[in-house]
């Protein structure tokens, strides 16, 4: 039997368990950006290309579920699927862009697209400028599960909708990365001209890559707008890419199980700095990305994996 099957196991009832033990809105949060940084991690841990810009995607999922729901009025299905599509379509193109170039040349294009999105969200009228999209319905998922809780009821049905998202996406991740679709993508990863060299469209599969990585960003965003009932510039801004760069190399780049505990640890962290320091966090969240950069290279389960398996040193695990 596969030795991570255990570890999914206990995870899952963990999660199930959670909402009775923990504020169930917290969760959904950890649950989202969970989501976002192991899509971010397909691309960065598993394809060996940095984006600078993935808060764009995040924040276009989040923008479109956001206005189909508000204005439109659909279900919240049909809303999820809007802002994921969108996103999708938006990673397409944005991938066909950036895999021309390689390196730092990678990251900045991503980042100067992403800053793209984020001034068109700015500007236009239908997004709320400033203020965002405020007040977005949850509705009853295909008509028949009420999203909205009781006042002062706990949001049992909501989270058990985002936790069955989230393992959806998980799910897609995990057979991704172990299937020949994946193989070639972590060769391309180690080694991106010798894949050339081998007769793959390395460009194929990083577009590919990207864009199944930019939809499933758009899926945690239109969950995130879906939990939060709000969609605003600080999805599409700079500092969310940078975020999510701190979640996945905080829980482990290369492993499936490290972006869920970066974003763990990191929103947790947040909620509970909050109150207490204001505006430090940001300076906090810096120290610690520094020293997960000079000691903690593997992040927390890469370090954990190469310990079980020390006969294996410096390969990635997976999770």
């Amino acid at each position: 039997m596969n030795r991570t099957v255990p570890v999914y196991g206990a995870l899952f009832a963990l999660l199930l368990a959670a909402p009775f033990a923990v504020y169930p809105m917290l969760l959904m949060q950890m649950l989202c950006f969970a989501l976002f940084a192991c899509a971010f991690n397909l691309l960065l841990g598993f394809t060996g290309l940095l984006s600078f810009g993935h808060a764009a995607f995040f924040g276009a999922g989040a923008y479109t579920a956001g206005y189909v729901l508000l204005h439109l009025g659909v279900t919240p299905e049909i809303g999820l699927f809007a802002g994921t599509a969108a996103a999708t379509a938006l990673g397409a193109v944005f991938g066909a862009l950036a895999i021309r170039r390689q390196g730092i040349y990678f990251a900045m294009i991503t980042l100067a697209l992403a800053q793209m999105v984020y001034f068109f969200c700015l500007q236009a009228p239908f997004t709320g400028g400033e203020d965002g999209l405020q007040g977005v319905p949850r509705g009853r998922l295909f008509g028949m599960l009420d999203l909205q809780p009781e006042p002062d009821q706990p949001a049992y049905a909501l989270y058990y909708t985002v936790l069955a998202i989230f393992g959806l996406g998980f799910w897609l991740i995990h057979r991704a990365v172990h299937s020949p679709f994946g193989q070639v993508l972590k060769a391309i990863r180690e080694n991106e001209p010798r894949t050339l060299s081998l007769g793959y469209e390395v460009d194929r599969y990083k577009l590919l890559a990207f864009t199944l990585s930019s939809g499933l960003s758009g899926l945690a965003g239109a969950t995130k707008t879906l939990v939060l009932g709000f969609a605003t510039l600080t999805d599409v801004h700079w500092q969310t890419s940078g975020e999510i760069v701190l979640m996945t190399l905080v829980g482990g780049v290369g492993t499936l199980l490290g972006p869920v505990i970066g974003a763990g640890a990191i929103v947790t962290l947040q909620h509970e700095l909050a109150d207490r320091v204001g505006p430090w966090v940001t300076v906090i969240m810096g120290a610690i990305f520094v020293v997960c950069v000079l000691l903690f290279r593997r992040g927390i389960v890469g370090e954990v994996a190469a310990r079980l398996r020390p006969a294996k040193g410096e390969a990635g695990g997976n999770g």
